[in-house]
Formats: structure tokens, sequence, C-alpha cells
């Protein structure tokens, strides 16, 4: 288990940079160096990369054995290419149509709501009639009003 214990800023000629310090147990330590020495660098080197691989994924990096990596981008062709299923394509073409009909849908209800609140919108106030006004008049009228 690789764990940072220090953190101390240096200044070199203006320009400043950060070192981390690393306490890792034996075994790991010479799998470090072993390492190192595979790629011919530094250990330093080892751990620059791994904190600049660190960086660049906002922290999403995971440590792998290479045997267990699989092919790379180096063993095969550039741009790399998947297969994916035919049935995978067909759900994807069927969810981007019922997406679509879907959008189709919702601008038709939107154009009808705005039809409807036109209407609403043109329709004169005296078509509305409260029932507290038909309360206050006396009964004695004998205009009939019809509900519906």
């Amino acid at each position: 288990m690789i764990k940072c214990v220090d953190r101390k800023q240096i200044s070199n000629m203006g320009n400043k940079n950060k070192t981390i310090s690393f306490r890792v147990n034996e075994d790991a330590f010479e799998t470090l160096r072993e390492i190192a020495e595979e790629r011919d660098i530094s250990l330093s080197a080892v751990f620059r990369d791994y904190v600049d691989q660190l960086v660049a994924h906002n922290g999403q990096v995971q440590v792998v054995p290479e045997d267990e990596l699989g092919p790379t981008v180096e063993d095969g062709e550039f741009p790399p290419t998947v297969t994916v299923p035919k049935s995978f394509i067909r759900e994807h073409e069927r969810l981007e149509l019922e997406a679509e009909h879907l959008r189709e849908q919702l601008d038709e209800y939107k154009g009808y709501v705005a039809h409807l609140r036109e209407q609403v919108d043109d329709e004169e106030a005296e078509d509305v009639i409260y029932l507290e006004d038909l309360d206050d008049e006396s009964g004695e009228s004998d205009e009939t009003v019809r509900l519906g």
C-alpha cells in the first residue's frame, strides 16, 4: 500500500515544486525498484508518472499489473476498435426513434396548451359568472343560469 505521509514545499529558482514522501513496506519497495529498473528510469520517475496520471485523470487511476491489462493501443491498431453486438445497436436505434417520437408528442402538447391558453385569454370576462354575485342579487329575477 502506498501512503502519502508528508508534504513540503521547495523553492527552486522561483519554480515552486511540491515534494511528496511515500512510505511503503519492504516488498512494495522492492517491486517498485524492479519496475524502475525494467523501464530504465529512476524510482522517483515511477512516482512522478503515477502522480501525473492521478492528476490527469482526476484521481481515477487504478494500478493493475501489466499482464492483467489485455491488449493496449501499442499492441493493436489505432484508433482502437470495439465490436458491438447487433442487438445493442438495434436497441440503441429503437431508443433513438422512441425519443424522437416523444419529442414530437411533447411539441404537439405544448402547441395544444398554447392554443388553449390563447382561447382562455381571448374569452371575454362577461362569460364568467361568479357564484358570489348570484347570491347578492335578489331571488326575484326571472333569469335562469345554467351551468355546463
